[in-house]
């Protein structure tokens, strides 16, 4: 039966395993958010594709400059979705005996629509973490999750990453609105974060210290996990 259908009525003919056929095909009828998920087309793009959703939708507001891969989102033919690669922290390889840089890399941005299911970013996370495990040199990749953002890193604690802790506190500047805003933000709004300078022009900014965010770290290579420190 298409989605859509009417259901027949039941002839007289019907015995119980066919009231059971229709009941489960109406079950499945009722699941929607399954079925996008399983639906979702992610894919390789080049960083253009996804640039703009990024700068607009994403919680930084700022597309990384040089990425080492992206991936779209796609429902329908829409995207509706990205993940950012870009390289890994200067130092961020010696968290993995034997490698060297290129062996790291920083998943820097993921970003969904409201429009699609909660656990839609973990089978999205899924896929690129198999896509890039078999097509690119990586062992070990490094993502945050920042606490000023109201982000705790579940999406990771629940697929398997390895919680190392906290960085170093940072801050985020204030523009007057009560909401805290990434310096690299407030950078490309104003083309400077410097507090004086926003204060001079009329913003009245405050810089607003924040804990350091959450970091986790994702061994890509099973017969590398004995390297990660």
């Amino acid at each position: 039966m298409r989605s859509g259908d009417p259901i027949p009525s039941a002839p007289e003919s019907f015995n119980q395993q066919d009231v059971r056929e229709t009941t489960r095909e109406m079950a499945v009828q009722t699941r929607p958010s399954g079925s996008i998920v399983k639906s979702l087309n992610v894919r390789p793009v080049a960083g253009s594709i996804v640039r703009d959703i990024i700068q607009r939708r994403h919680y930084l507001h700022a597309m990384p400059s040089a990425p080492s891969a992206c991936f779209g989102v796609y429902l329908s033919g829409e995207l509706h979705g990205a993940v950012v690669f870009t390289p890994g922290a200067r130092l961020g390889h010696r968290l993995l005996r034997g490698a060297h840089p290129a062996h790291v890399v920083t998943l820097a941005r993921v970003w969904l629509s409201d429009d699609l299911p909660k656990n839609s970013e973990s089978r999205v996370l899924g896929i690129v973490l198999r896509t890039v495990r078999h097509s690119t040199p990586w062992k070990l990749i490094l993502s945050y999750a920042d606490p000023a953002a109201g982000h705790a890193g579940i999406i990771y604690r629940a697929s398997g990453w390895h919680d190392l802790g906290q960085t170093e506190p940072s801050a985020y500047i204030d523009l007057g609105d009560g909401r805290l805003h990434h310096p690299r933000t407030v950078f490309t709004w104003f083309g400077t974060n410097s507090i004086p300078h926003l204060r001079a022009t009329g913003v009245p900014a405050r810089r607003v210290h924040v804990p350091g965010k959450h970091r986790f770290a994702y061994v890509l290579d099973p017969t590398w996990r004995w390297r990660l420190g």
